[in-house]
């Protein structure tokens, strides 16, 4: 047990039920089959274990399949960190740089967000990755970044197995028409195999080839993604914020310069603030680094700001006119709303007549938006946000008292934070 507890790091055994869910089941058997068939394909086909070649090959696979699950377990138990349940700041001042979360009855810490599919809110959030069935933030981004490193090339060197074992194994076989590539094939013949290279083996390892090939090029973009904010100490969704910050002041001409605080000025120190030697990330998740001209509230603030320009711009109140049921692809909609279903993990939610939805971003067939709840609702932190059909709603014309609260509201907003 000591030794499960060393390889692997979690908070407790209920942990485990992150494994009951369809991404990891697919990650662990892409690399499951991949391992198993790069192993096989090298022993019984390829490059026997009595050779220097063979026995060094066979060392490499099994390091590749053991730091690759050692980076994803992590990834996936050690979690991403999350701010205490109804935390707040040392000063009483800094609440109103900070939004409150109302699921987690707390304000969120600079840098933290809160995920619908965690119930928490995370530590420097990055995402939400379904292939681990956990959140990528502050506690385990190295090893979440580690993992996307190794899986590709891992797959690359079984790959290389694949390819070279169908074409020694072929090579009698079938005329590949290369005249011109003249490959030693010597010290192939001279090697028994331990079993012929069936038409199982042969559609077994062309299968593996497929996966190794696609999670190579699948997997390796999602790393230079990772390095490319890391090298900038930016998350995915800080990376969305400052590009939001950006159309704000220039759709407002409001002359303000935004620089992005937590950005060090060298990646190399951006970098440090990830991958360390000892395995844990810099800092508490609460208190950051920040740039010279910034303070640790300058991230929190454009976010308070952006939050008051969402009402104003964004959201536009509609009425429902047709029920729906919430079903992901509901056949009784229409073709087009069926087939053009949102392709992301966000809920649907299910509407009845006469009820009031406040949408704020959608597509030609699909709406996402928040639904209108009663008082006593509202004040026990209650929120039914998702995707609805559009054919469902008809768009509300704003009176005026809704409007001009609207107003005010946003107005003594801007001026809190300020």
């Amino acid at each position: 047990m000591n030794f499960l507890t060393a390889l692997v790091t979690f908070e407790n055994i209920h942990e485990v039920r992150r494994l009951c869910h369809w991404g990891p089941v697919i990650a662990l058997t892409v690399i499951a089959v991949c391992s198993s068939m790069a192993i096989l394909d090298s022993i019984i086909w390829y490059w026997p274990l009595d050779t220097t070649g063979g026995s060094f090959n066979f060392i490499m696979l099994i390091n590749w399949s053991v730091l690759i699950l050692y980076n994803y377990f992590n990834a996936m138990f050690v979690g991403p960190g999350y701010i205490p349940l109804g935390w707040k700041p040392e000063k009483e001042e800094d609440t109103k740089y900070l939004q409150f979360c109302r699921m987690c009855q707390g304000y969120k810490a600079p840098r933290s967000h809160h995920c619908r599919k965690c119930n928490r809110c995370v530590m420097k959030m990055d995402h939400h990755c379904p292939w681990i069935n956990n959140c990528c933030g502050h506690q385990n981004h190295a090893y979440f970044t580690s993992f996307l490193l190794l899986a590709p090339l891992g797959c690359s060197h079984a790959a290389f197995i694949f390819i070279m074992t169908m074409y020694t194994q072929l090579y009698e076989r079938i005329s590949f028409g290369w005249s011109t590539v003249k490959i030693d094939m010597s010290a192939v013949r001279r090697f028994q195999p331990i079993m012929p290279f069936s038409v199982p083996a042969f559609a077994a390892t062309l299968f593996a080839l497929g996966l190794a090939l696609g999670t190579t090029i699948a997997v390796g973009m999602l790393f230079f993604i990772q390095m490319k904010v890391i090298l900038r100490n930016k998350t995915s969704v800080e990376a969305w914020i400052e590009e939001k910050a950006k159309d704000r002041i220039q759709y407002y001409q409001t002359g303000e310069e935004f620089i992005f605080p937590y950005d060090l000025g060298r990646r190399w120190e951006n970098f440090k603030q990830v991958f360390t030697w000892s395995g844990s990330p810099e800092g508490d998740g609460i208190q950051w680094p920040i740039h010279a001209k910034c303070h640790q509230h300058t991230l929190t603030i454009e976010q308070l700001k952006q939050k008051a320009d969402k009402r104003v711009r964004s959201q536009i109140q509609y009425r429902v006119v047709e029920d729906y049921n919430g079903a992901c692809c509901p056949l009784s909609k229409g073709f087009n709303t069926f087939f053009r279903t949102p392709c992301t993990e966000e809920p649907r939610i299910g509407l009845h007549k006469g009820e009031t939805i406040l949408a704020t971003r959608g597509t030609k067939w699909w709406m996402y938006g928040d639904k209108v709840l009663d008082d006593e609702q509202t004040k026990a932190g209650a929120r039914l946000r998702g995707w609805f059909p559009r054919r469902c709603v008809e768009k509300c014309h704003y009176d005026t008292a809704v409007t001009s609260a609207m107003t005010s509201e946003t107005s003594s907003e801007e001026k809190k934070v300020k």
